[in-house]
């Protein structure tokens, strides 16, 4: 990877009450690069990047983004420092209109520039402009997945983190949702994707890491795990 380093996460260790879940994990994201994370349910890739965005207390190790120590940040101070977060389950506020959860996405932003994004998110997902008044439980899976999205755009992150995107969606839907990250990096903004379809994640991002029981295991550049046997054997095989 190049060493213009916008997220850099070093021995990191966290878990929940006594459980301890994630075991000294360190990863880089580049700037402008799409990194993804692979790994089976329960590996702790979720648990990662909740505590990279300060849900989950960090036990030790460190979190340095922009060249800013954030480990023990709050989770809305790590949003203002430019990290946003696409979850897992996309957790819109369903009795909000379309256009209410985007301006919450948005609630950080101290510049006068928030109505422009606005405009900018619906450019780039016609539909939710289309559906901008009405209530995001309302929408499909693949509009709320949208919605999401555009909701982590409204805080201008330097890097947006997605928890697979594509969890209960149609294929044809994937395909889209997936081309909007790839133009979202294309665009500048870095990515960190967590996507149990590897196949996918691999075909949009420069470098990837595969994280079992909380521990990093292997890492290399996309065309690297798409050629590792350990890789093929364990998840393109399905995916």
């Amino acid at each position: 990877m190049a060493e213009n380093i916008l997220l850099e996460v070093k021995d990191l260790q966290a878990g929940y009450g006594a459980a301890e879940v994630l075991h000294s994990v360190s990863l880089k994201v580049a700037n402008g690069a799409c990194v993804c994370l692979l790994g089976a349910n329960g590996a702790g890739k979720t648990t990662a990047l909740s505590a990279i965005c300060g849900l989950v207390a960090v036990r030790s190790g460190t979190v340095v983004f922009d060249g800013a120590e954030i480990a023990k940040k709050s989770a809305d101070a790590i949003v203002r420092a430019g990290i946003s977060l696409v979850p897992e389950g996309r957790w819109i506020v369903s009795s909000m209109s379309v256009e209410e959860n985007l301006l919450v996405g948005g609630y950080s932003r101290k510049d006068k520039d928030a109505g422009a994004d606005l405009v900018a998110v619906y450019s780039r997902f016609p539909r939710l402009e289309e559906r901008r008044w009405q209530y995001a439980g309302s929408l499909s899976g693949g509009e709320q997945q949208m919605l999401a999205v555009g909701r982590a755009l409204m805080a201008r992150p330097k890097l947006l983190i997605l928890d697979e995107p594509s969890m209960g969606l149609a294929p044809q839907i994937v395909n889209a949702i997936f081309e909007i990250i790839r133009e979202i990096n294309r665009s500048g903004t870095s990515v960190l994707l967590v996507e149990q379809n590897a196949r996918k994640a691999l075909s949009i991002a420069s470098y990837g890491y595969v994280m079992e029981s909380g521990r990093i295991e292997l890492e290399g550049s996309a065309s690297e795990l798409l050629s590792s046997p350990r890789v093929v054997e364990a998840y393109l095989g399905i995916a």
